[in-house]
């Protein structure tokens, strides 16, 4: 009797394992899933760069192979995409971008790709004129390379539209503030007004008069701190118009490169994330990079900083890991900080640190052994080196770990530092859209710098040949957030619009499977996410975007004038149709 109760219930038990299975199976055999075949999918897989079609199915990658391996995984409810051999590309991911306060920017007065002074100053009085009496004119984009250094933007060509409202303009690349008399007046800036720590207030010549133009962060705050405080509503907005631009242009994930935690102006922007992310409305990967205040102290700071990490830490889609770091400015107005003096100063001037190595290396060593990633913005060749000197003593007192430390921007190397990217493991985190021979270089770099020092500028291929990792962002809105943009002029050091005749520097090209890496896997491999996304692979989340042409069948310089017709977030459809993926 025992025997046959034992034999009934494991018969029994069998007979529910085997009607499991076959629900399971019927199930999966009747789950909804999308199949692209007839593509040219490149999967950024080394061990599978190239397959025709992909199957999705619950958010997640199912297959990838042959259109004949493919038709198996085809049911009723399945979606059966023909791509007539249209390009898939895991979702593009950009490591070095501000999306908040770029949206409000472009929602502002957006001077962005504005040519000449009187193009400007018509864009301006405009924008004043939609304003009311005593309202604030806000907005930048104005690129530095319009004005010349005996004819700088001044509050005199602002006054000379607009007499009756302050105006406070951004520059492009986010070191420089054009404001009028008022603006100055408003923020009591005047001759008795000494520069503050690590920043510099422009004077006309032999006088200690305020031109109207100020420079970095410290103080273009000094204006900035009167500006009316933007409202939820505004900073929101600005993250939807970044949102749906990206996915226009196949981004899906990024790194917020300067997140400000008070409220006041537009890099305060972890509300609109968790807005919008809350509402399944963002769609997008998002890490924080948190801006670290080199004037206040470092305790306080870092447990504001794990608490705010902490508190995302059950978010869907927005994380606060990272910390950027601010150690110097940019070469065109003499901020970014040098090993030797600028070549054409006679002060032998070489730039200032924005923060001393034995003050650097404490926070860093300290961030770093809470388990932060370092952002780094450095653009000097001194900037530069302690930065790496400041990881590695960290790496040294808190022993390697998996960090991921990167360093942005990264213009004028000294060529002993290039190899430290591999000996350090840090990414060199690169906006190749800036290592073009413009303006920029020939007017604002080449004469500051000097031949010698100009040898490596952004050398994007000393550094992939050396071992280092590298991964790219654009900075926008200093410059387009268009992927494709990146891509081409990492292949060429051209300028993508055919605006320069000349590469920059000597054998600095990459390949095109190595910049398209750049803006895929290594990006998701900055933000800790290159195991679920940044690659076409089966059981990675379904973040693809579809192209009209296949990159590698193309002649380089036609690069940028490829088109997204459609992004995949998550297994859902953000940007185009796929009616009209068909067609």
């Amino acid at each position: 009797k025992r025997l046959h109760t034992r034999m009934t219930k494991k018969h029994n038990i069998t007979l529910l394992l085997i009607f499991s299975v076959v629900a399971a199976c019927s199930k999966t055999d009747i789950e909804p899933n999308i199949i692209f075949k007839n593509a040219s999918v490149y999967t950024v897989n080394k061990n599978q760069p190239w397959a025709s079609s992909v199957v999705v199915q619950n958010e997640k990658i199912i297959f990838v192979g042959s259109d004949d391996d493919a038709s198996a995984f085809a049911n009723k409810n399945s979606q059966i995409i023909d791509l007539n051999k249209k390009m898939i590309l895991p979702g593009f991911h950009d490591i070095h971008v501000h999306p908040v306060h770029g949206g409000v920017t472009f929602l502002q007065c957006n001077l962005t790709d504005i040519r000449g002074i009187d193009n400007l100053l018509s864009k301006i009085k405009n924008c004043a004129e939609e304003k009311g009496p005593n309202e604030w004119v806000l907005g930048g984009g104005w690129a530095v390379d319009n004005f010349s250094a005996m004819n700088l933007p001044d509050k005199t060509m602002l006054d000379e539209i607009v007499r009756d409202k302050p105006v406070s303009l951004k520059s492009s690349d986010g070191h420089s503030l054009w404001a009028n008399s008022i603006a100055l007046e408003i923020s009591n800036i005047n001759e008795s007004t000494i520069d503050p720590k690590n920043g510099a207030i422009e004077r006309y010549p032999n006088s200690r008069e305020p031109s109207g133009l100020l420079h970095e962060d410290s103080a273009m705050m000094l204006v900035m701190d009167n500006h009316p405080e933007l409202t939820n509503k505004e900073l929101i907005d600005g993250l939807k118009y970044s949102r749906d631009e990206f996915h226009r242009l196949g981004i899906t994930g990024v790194q917020d490169a300067l997140l400000k935690l008070d409220p006041g102006d537009p890099y305060f922007g972890l509300d609109a994330y968790n807005y919008l992310d809350n509402r399944n409305e963002l769609n997008l990967h998002v890490v924080t990079a948190m801006f670290w205040n080199n004037g206040e102290p470092l305790k306080p700071q870092l447990e504001r900083f794990k608490r705010v990490r902490e508190k995302q830490t059950n978010s869907k889609n927005v994380k606060a890991t990272s910390i950027k770091i601010w150690q110097d400015g940019v070469i065109e107005t003499y901020t970014a900080a040098m090993k030797e003096p600028y070549s054409d100063r006679e002060d032998l001037f070489s730039g200032e640190l924005q923060n001393q190595p034995s003050k650097l290396n404490a926070a860093i060593e300290a961030l770093d052994a809470e388990g932060f990633q370092i952002h780094f913005h450095a653009i000097g060749d001194y900037a530069i080196e302690v930065s790496f000197d400041s990881l590695q003593n960290a790496r040294e007192k808190n022993g390697k770990r998996d960090s991921r430390h990167h360093i942005s921007h990264i213009e004028v190397f000294q060529e002993k530092d290039i190899s430290r990217f591999n000996e350090l493991d840090v990414v060199a985190n690169f906006q190749p859209l800036w290592a073009i021979e413009d303006e920029y270089i020939t007017e604002h770099t080449w004469p500051k710098i000097g031949q010698e020092r100009s040898k490596f500028l952004y050398p994007i291929g000393s550094v992939k040949r050396a071992g280092g990792k590298i991964a790219f962002g654009s900075d926008w809105y200093v410059t387009s957030v268009n992927p494709l943009d990146g891509i081409e002029t990492a292949v060429t050091r051209l300028e993508p619009n055919g605006l320069t005749k000349n590469p920059l520097g000597v054998n600095e090209e990459i390949g095109l499977a190595d910049a398209i890496e750049a803006y895929t896997l290594n990006g998701a491999y900055v933000n800790f996410l290159d195991k679920k996304v940044g690659s076409i692979e089966v059981g990675k989340q379904a973040d693809l975007i579809v192209l009209d042409k296949n990159l590698f069948e193309i002649p380089p310089k036609e690069i940028n004038e490829s088109r997204v017709l459609a992004t995949i977030f998550n297994g859902d459809i953000v940007f185009g149709s796929y009616e009209d993926l068909q067609n």
